[in-house]
């Protein structure tokens, strides 16, 4: 359900995985690791080495902010970031066309990757692609 490349170090799911966890409630960081570890069913808890210093940055960004009772609660900036529609796969806005391209061109290797491997289960969507690709291409002419 998320991502979980690599971006300067850390992992990007997991910057996502709060801004979702925060979006449905407030939490203190405990309780994002307690809830990570629990959907996961225990295959994975981030460390508080992971956790708070993703949560300094997400305050600083202004997705989140720390309540007085120390849960962190998300902000409306906060709200967009997840809204958008790449953001479960990126973990931040593209900022240029060209990184949008770069995002979309990962999408189609993976298309590509399914295709080749498990066509079952991107046949069901073979119109919605077809559909893209041309407004995609019309946009080349």
């Amino acid at each position: 359900m998320f991502s979980f490349a690599f971006r300067g170090g850390r992992r990007r799911g997991l910057r996502t995985w709060i801004l979702v966890m925060l979006e449905r409630s407030p939490k203190t960081g405990a309780e994002i690791m307690d809830s990570i570890e629990g959907v996961t069913q225990g295959w994975w808890r981030p460390s508080p080495g992971s956790v708070y210093p993703l949560l300094d940055e997400l305050s600083a960004e202004g997705l989140i902010k720390k309540r007085e009772d120390g849960r962190y609660e998300i902000t409306s900036k906060g709200r967009e970031e997840v809204d958008f529609p790449f953001s479960l796969f990126g973990g931040r806005r593209p900022a240029s066309v060209e990184e949008m391209l770069n995002e979309m061109r990962g999408y189609v290797s993976y298309f590509e990757d399914l295709s080749r491997t498990d066509k079952s289960k991107i046949e069901t969507f073979r119109e919605a692609i077809r559909e893209l690709a041309e407004r995609l291409s019309s946009l080349s002419k």
